[in-house]
């Protein structure tokens, strides 16, 4: 064991090091030139001087900006200022509300000229950026890597902390995903306890695993699609077996604060099922027939009987099970038999907030709190999994039978019986010639198994490396296979040798290397291993597979006709559903769905099933938008949405029964259409007392329009609760006073009017004619060029009317997410070709995800400028 432990410890001091690679830059195609511009320089110059300089000139120096001291004949050599001026222009929030403003076609022919000035040098001068030298996988890349490595599906978030999340909005950001000590021990852990998992090695003991169910959700109907048609409540757990064997489930019923079971008045029954098979049928409740029960909300201060006390509290001791269970992944799925009957009486409003911990609602429903799953406690075998399955793509027949567990037979990769019945004949041959020939059997063995495992570790790290493997790659890995070997079997090698390949910095980074012959500061296309890595991490937020890999092998991505199909293949693919959870996520901040929290009090009818339905709800309606290859446009502007019976019921759509999502058309005038109406962007962009037409202005201009607002000023005073003279007010009258402060209106003017037209939804996005002040809504807006509008119809309309505004700050993101790093000013040129390009396909998102591949940033990087560039052959330097 030391020698293994010092072995691994030796292979994570690579990860201060790099290791060499080949590859050679390829010659760029080049770009048509943009048409020009219909403004000039004169007419240019003339707009500046009548709307701008009278703030940015050398005297005052406002935002640090003097256009009066800028020449305009050469645009393209300051773009960084310029840049800047574009931002505004196309958002329209300079000049400054009370200030004179030119007209729409100004604001447009100015924009469009300096964008050509600068286009047209960025063209003859491509700057791509350069990105970090190493880019730690994050950990949802981590994930799929090996879940697509080993077909081995592991909650990673027990493993590995969390990410930081860079200011623009991703956590797939090379400058954050920083590596620490600590998080080298953790890697070296989960390496071990995947390999483990994946080679089917049994665990050193029996262990737990607890899965819980929050108090909020509502278990009054079926809670997911993997469970039971007829079933309601409970949980679907998809658990991983590690081997073949026995196993235990303990499950524990919710409780109030007295330590009551709730909801155990009446006999119910409890299912356990693996993989939809019925495991045990549990009776429990029916605590009627047990005793005097406590008085109704008395409970805890005044006792029941004796008998029923101890049930109350006990009555779900004997819900534990052992049962067999196959190895690989199943679905636990623990749930109630409904009832298909309704009490009798006055239909009584539902528990919410603290009555919901407080009282023992002894007439409800029973729901689980939380399921243990025990083992294994009797060790059948590995199993036949998928991961097993991927891995031993060969078996040497003649391996030795010694050590902690005996290898598994030849047969268990035979899919039929005839197939078992002539491995085992061979098997039988093969024994008899080693009967006959003792010599030479156990040297043959051994380089059987050395040969089948030279196999297996060659085809898993060309993947895991994503290039070609060579002799000597292999060899580091057999050795580490010939220690494991030594301890065990066959499998034992094959498992400490896949634990090595998951600890490789070849695995855990994607290592960019400049070619020899770079000059310092210049931009070199990407060799195709590197542009296939970049490309799948893109797409899939994972490793390329066979096919994307075997291309860039052979070279063949730079062929832009082989990169295209290559582009839409993986956008087909299931695997492209990573741009929904980790680009989409993080860009609506849906991701902060989770931490959000709503008083009680104000809202009592939110609950965990509708926080989770708000989130199915986006996660359906973009990835349906991606599937389909349509608009971006039609996020803003579509007149469909997904729906379950609870986020009906709270949309007011009738005709919606169960918990299955279904798409649903609207009506034209319904105010769901698109994401303005989501109420999961609406619950995240408010607070837990209240809306705030700041917080969902700011969220407008930064996620669909692209032009984030400058930050408040230090000191500025908050929001005041109520009105003048301590009278009730609506926040947009506590609003308004705020910005009669000069140093708060310049922010607030293009923020607030977007937010007011959302203020007919509340804080769970709920449709509501009254404020939390009791006034009625005002959804009216003029926002500082004048334009007005009304309530979400409205708002939609004018952000339609900028479409090519949310087109390009999707892009944007999306182009930012697929670098894995923040865009700088000389990024935009490429934004603006790719818009361009996609203008005639409508901006479908097929159209934009293949303009962001064929991009200079996306292609191409810079070489190093301030120190000797990483390059195939060198050491490491110290730094980027």
């Amino acid at each position: 064991m030391v020698a293994r432990a010092g072995s691994t410890v030796r292979v994570l001091l690579v990860l201060i090091g790099v290791l060499a690679a080949l590859g050679r830059p390829q010659v760029a195609a080049a770009q048509a030139p943009e048409p020009a511009a219909t403004a000039s320089e004169a007419s240019v110059r003339e707009a500046l001087d009548q709307f701008c300089v009278r703030c940015h000139n050398d005297r005052l120096r406002t935002a640090e900006l003097t256009l009066d001291t800028h020449d305009l004949a050469h645009v393209g050599t300051d773009a960084e200022t310029w840049e800047r001026v574009i931002v505004k222009l196309r958002s329209r929030t300079m000049p400054p509300a009370g200030s004179p403003r030119p007209a729409e076609a100004t604001y447009s022919a100015v924009a469009s000229w300096l964008e050509t000035e600068i286009d047209t040098v960025a063209l003859a001068t491509p700057d791509p950026g350069r990105g970090e030298t190493f880019h730690r996988l994050n950990r949802a890349e981590y994930h799929a890597a090996v879940r697509d490595l080993l077909a081995v599906d592991v909650d990673v978030a027990e493993l590995l902390p969390a990410d930081d999340t860079y200011e623009h909005g991703f956590d797939n950001n090379g400058d954050v995903l920083s590596i620490s000590p600590d998080l080298v021990g953790r890697y070296l852990s989960a390496a071990r306890r995947i390999s483990r998992l994946a080679v089917g090695t049994p665990p050193v003991g029996p262990a737990v695993a607890t899965y819980r169910v929050h108090p909020g959700l509502v278990q009054d109907d079926r809670q997911h699609d993997l469970l039971s048609f007829g079933s309601r409540g409970g949980i679907a757990i998809p658990h991983y077996f590690p081997v073949d064997g026995e196993y235990t489930i303990r499950i524990r019923l919710h409780r109030n604060f007295s330590d009551y079971i709730i909801g155990y008045a009446a006999p119910q029954e409890l299912d356990v099922r693996v993989d939809g098979a019925l495991v045990e049928r549990f009776a429990v409740g029916d605590a009627d027939s047990v005793g005097q029960m406590a008085p109704l909300s008395f409970s805890g201060n005044i006792a029941g009987d004796p008998e029923w006390e101890f049930y109350m509290n006990t009555g779900d001791a004997h819900l534990e099970a052992r049962f067999p269970a196959k190895a690989g992944q199943r679905t636990v799925g623990v749930s109630f038999v409904r009832r298909y009957s309704e009490p009798e009486g006055v239909l009584q409003p539902r528990n919410r907030g603290y009555g919901r911990f407080v009282d023992e609602r002894y007439d409800e429903d029973a729901a689980v709190e939380q399921v243990a799953i025990g083992g294994p406690y009797a060790v059948v075998g590995p199993g036949d999994t998928p991961s097993r399955r991927e891995i031993f793509v060969c078996r040497p027949v003649a391996a030795a039978t010694t050590g902690k567990r005996a290898d598994a037979t030849a047969d268990e990769r035979a899919d039929t019986p005839a197939e078992r019945t002539d491995t085992a004949d061979k098997r039988a041959n093969a024994a008899a010639e080693r009967t006959d020939t003792p010599a030479d059997a156990g040297t043959d063995a051994v380089a059987e198994e050395t040969a089948c495992a030279g196999r297996i570790l060659g085809r898993l790290a060309r993947r895991a490396y994503r290039r070609p493997m060579d002799a000597a790659d292999v060899e580091a890995l057999l050795e580490f296979y010939r220690a494991g070997r030594r301890d065990g079997g066959f499998d034992d090698g094959i498992q400490f040798a896949l634990e090595r390949m998951l600890v490789d910095p070849e695995f855990l980074f994607r290592i960019a290397r400049d070619p020899e012959d770079a000059a310092p500061g210049t931009p070199y296309r990407l060799d195709d291993l590197e542009l296939a890595s970049r490309l799948s991490f893109f797409l899939w937020s994972s490793i390329p597979d066979d096919e994307l890999l075997e291309a860039a092998a052979e070279g063949r991505l730079g062929d832009p006709a082989e990169l295209e199909r290559q582009t839409r293949r993986l956008l087909a693919d299931r695997r492209s559903r990573a741009l929904v959870d980790n680009f989409a996520s993080q860009w609506l901040r849906l991701r902060n769905l989770e931490s959000q929290e709503r008083e009680s009090a104000d809202y009592p009818e939110f609950d965990e099933n509708l926080r989770e339905a708000f989130r199915r709800e986006t996660e359906l309606f973009v990835e349906s938008s991606i599937r389909e290859d349509r608009s971006l446009l039609e996020l803003l502007s579509a007149n469909y949405t997904y729906v379950n019976e609870r986020l009906a019921r709270h949309y007011g759509i009738p005709g919606v029964y169960g918990d299955r999502f279904r798409r649903v058309t609207l009506d034209p005038d319904h105010p769901r259409g698109g994401l303005l109406g989501h109420g999961g962007l609406l619950m995240v962009t408010s607070y837990p007392n209240r809306t705030s037409p700041v917080v969902r202005g700011k969220w407008l201009l930064e996620t669909i329009l692209g032009a984030p607002p400058p930050e408040p000023p230090p000191n500025v005073p908050g929001l005041p609760d109520r009105g003048e003279g301590g009278e009730p007010a609506s926040v947009r009258e506590r609003l308004e006073r705020h910005r009669a402060n000069p140093a708060c209106a310049g922010c607030h003017a293009p923020m607030d009017p977007l937010g007011f037209a959302l203020e007919n939804f509340d804080a769970i996005g709920t449709w509501r004619a009254d404020s939390e002040a009791g006034q009625p809504i005002d959804a009216s807006a003029t926002m500082p060029s004048g334009v007005a509008f009304e309530g979400p119809a409205g708002l939609r309309q004018v952000l339609l009317s900028r479409g090519e505004d949310f087109a390009a700050a999707v892009t944007d993101k999306l182009l930012a997410y697929a670098l894995g790093r923040g865009l700088e000013y000389t990024d935009r040129p490429a934004v603006r070709r790719i818009l361009r390009d996609a203008e005639a396909d409508d901006y479908r998102w097929s159209s934009i995800v293949q303009g962001i591949v064929k991009s200079t940033p996306f292609q191409w990087r810079r070489s190093r400028s301030d120190a000797p560039a990483l390059v195939a052959g060198a050491d490491a330097p110290d730094g980027r």
